[in-house]
């Protein structure tokens, strides 16, 4: 398994969402799995698997898969109308903690550019029209950041911590689709959240239950 370089989440490390994906994919069950991610998965590096524990060459432990639980119930949907026009103020692209990110970075060069916008209830909502190839960690990596986005603000940047996502069908290449996202829990650092992938006829596609974890203050100089 190698996270190629253009899926990268933070500087210097994989997309959550898209490496959890490859991950599971690697898994191979018959059934919807969590992946915990125990580090920043690496770019460019071959990493193995073995018996749901995948590790990079220096025999580091990366990541965690497991059988999931029960399917999260889904967050309700939005129009087309609706999901453009929360995209249009999405607030990554004012202040973005990391603004290269493959699934939401309005820097990636080639990326999915998922931008979730807060509506009206707190949940968020984004378009998106998807790439001409579509896998199963394009998905996962498209049920990340729109859950993220529901709970991070200026100066609190949180990063994926785990994802279970049950799907039930790939969109086609260059599908017009809508993401929502909406917060569980939140308690101290951490927080829980649901995201769910539609057609654009409405159609639930996949969705998705994940932990994310709220990053240290940086240090004042």
């Amino acid at each position: 398994m190698i996270v190629e370089s253009r899926y990268n989440g933070p500087p210097g490390s994989g997309n959550g969402g898209w490496s959890a994906g490859v991950f599971a994919g690697a898994y191979d069950a018959d059934r919807p799995v969590e992946v915990t991610l125990r580090r920043p998965p690496p770019l460019d590096t071959p990493l193995t698997l073995t018996e749901g524990d995948v590790y990079d060459p220096d025999g580091q432990l990366v990541a965690e898969v497991r059988p999931a639980g029960d399917p999260p119930a889904p967050v309700p949907p939005v129009d087309p109308a609706t999901a453009n026009a929360a995209s249009a103020g999405y607030p990554g692209l004012r202040d973005h903690p990391f603004p290269g990110c493959y699934v939401c970075g309005p820097d990636h060069p080639d990326g999915l550019r998922i931008f979730p916008g807060r509506l009206p209830d707190g949940r968020t909502a984004a378009a998106w029209r998807t790439p001409q190839r579509v896998t199963a960690p394009t998905v996962w990596a498209a049920l990340d950041c729109p859950g993220g986005w529901a709970v991070i603000a200026p100066g609190r940047p949180y990063v994926l911590g785990r994802i279970a996502v049950t799907l039930d069908a790939l969109p086609g290449p260059g599908e017009e689709c809508v993401v929502t996202g909406a917060v569980v829990t939140a308690e101290g650092r951490l927080a829980v959240v649901h995201t769910s992938l539609y057609d654009g006829t409405g159609r639930l596609l996949g969705r998705a239950r994940a932990t994310w974890v709220a990053l240290p203050p940086a240090p004042r100089p």
